[in-house]
């Protein structure tokens, strides 16, 4: 029998390979689209022959020409103020899913988490008219509301609620403290990494979002940044080094973001867990 101490550390290295090679699998689109907006856009803009050499060329035009920066603020807008409201709405829900006794609790809790399963546009029709009766078409806050109740945060917020012992609740009761008083001052504060991990997830949605925005939202203005890059497509039909520019640089407040909080992201799905 080869000896177990020989083969750890081979298999260390070679799970740790597997690991390199899977994550240049997952970085390579980005990688050759961050290469790609180097190459000169040439007689798309200004009728100077193509050169073959790197270039800033592609950015200038997108961040002087193209108000790239202001529909990068749009996004902004719309995601803090999605991923803000989602957060508040949907640790309510869930401490009340979660934690409080009431008759039909679990009725309601799948009757929202069935909405998971139905895709934007099966329900676009309708939720364009709810948004125009409640007069918040061209706006960002029409496309901001439906963004704040989201079937997947109740659903893993709720998970989490789950795992706290009833110690506790029963501990503060003792103490005079309500369901209130319990969610803010006990559950609250212990969600907190599941929180920020929601935070990320809803904010990469928000952020990302291309047609419910291009469907409430016609006024140029008020463009996304997925919607003003879309456009340039139209607009410089061929110039993919325009294009390109434009999406890396959009991408980068989300990589970020990313690199910043993985760790909560982890920790989340590690402590969520499935208890029913």
């Amino acid at each position: 029998m080869p000896d177990r101490r020989r083969l750890r550390p081979r298999t260390t290295h070679l799970l740790g390979a597997l690991t390199l090679l899977l994550a240049l699998l997952v970085a390579a689109p980005l990688i050759l689209m961050a290469l790609a907006a180097f190459k000169d856009a040439g007689s798309v803009f200004d009728g100077s022959p193509i050169a073959t050499e790197p270039t800033l060329a592609n950015f200038a035009h997108v961040l002087g020409e193209v108000p790239l920066l202001r529909y990068m603020g749009n996004s902004l807008l719309v995601a803090v103020a999605a991923t803000a409201g989602t957060l508040v709405f949907s640790s309510m829900g869930a401490f009340a899913l979660a934690r409080l006794h009431f008759r039909g609790r679990d009725t309601l809790f799948f009757a929202f988490f069935s909405t998971i399963f139905v895709s934007v546009p099966l329900i676009i029709v309708p939720l364009y008219l709810v948004v125009r009766e409640l007069g918040l078409l061209e706006s960002l806050g029409g496309v901001v509301a439906p963004m704040m109740f989201q079937a997947f945060a109740l659903f893993l917020l709720r998970q989490f609620y789950l795992t706290l012992p009833d110690e506790l609740d029963d501990a503060a009761r003792l103490d005079g403290c309500g369901p209130l008083r319990i969610f803010w001052s006990i559950a609250l504060p212990l969600s907190r990494p599941v929180m920020a991990a929601l935070a990320i997830f809803v904010f990469l949605g928000a952020w990302n979002a291309f047609l419910w925005p291009l469907t409430v939202a016609r006024d140029p203005s008020l463009w996304v940044v997925q919607i003003g890059i879309a456009s340039l497509q139209g607009e410089f039909a061929g110039a993919w080094g325009a294009i390109l520019a434009a999406s890396t640089v959009a991408s980068i407040p989300t990589i970020v973001l990313f690199l910043i909080f993985q760790r909560q992201i982890i920790e989340s799905i590690k402590t969520s867990g499935l208890k029913g």
